[in-house]
């Protein structure tokens, strides 16, 4: 990166796989309070406790000890909330035969 868009910014690519494994190994080790997802109109709790994993380029959302999520990481798109507090992935869920899912997974708060 030159150093003019290093002091000015540039627009980040983020549909390039390397920003989406940045952002899945910035995800890496972070510990869930509960995740939820949107169906019919409803916020709908999912799973509670757990983890999110990046393991092998595949991403993965393990809640209430069951395997919940697994994504492959160029396939995969993952936004923070506004607040910080958690994100939202979307991607082709590889335990359902590839069906989109919109998952928001919310973190436990640890004051650093």
């Amino acid at each position: 990166m030159s150093f003019l868009k290093k002091i000015f910014g540039g627009k980040e690519k983020t549909d390039s796989y390397a920003f989406r494994l940045a952002r899945a190994r910035e995800l890496h080790g972070q510990v869930i309070k509960y995740v939820t997802e949107q169906r019919d109109g409803n916020e709908d709790v999912v799973g509670r406790g757990g983890a999110l994993c990046l393991k092998d380029d595949k991403f993965i959302v393990d809640t209430s000890g069951d395997r919940l999520f697994v994504c492959d990481v160029g396939m995969m798109d993952a936004s923070y909330l506004m607040s910080g507090d958690g994100v939202v992935i979307k991607g082709p869920n590889l335990l359902e035969d590839g069906r989109e899912r919109t998952l928001t997974a919310h973190f436990v708060y640890y004051r650093k």
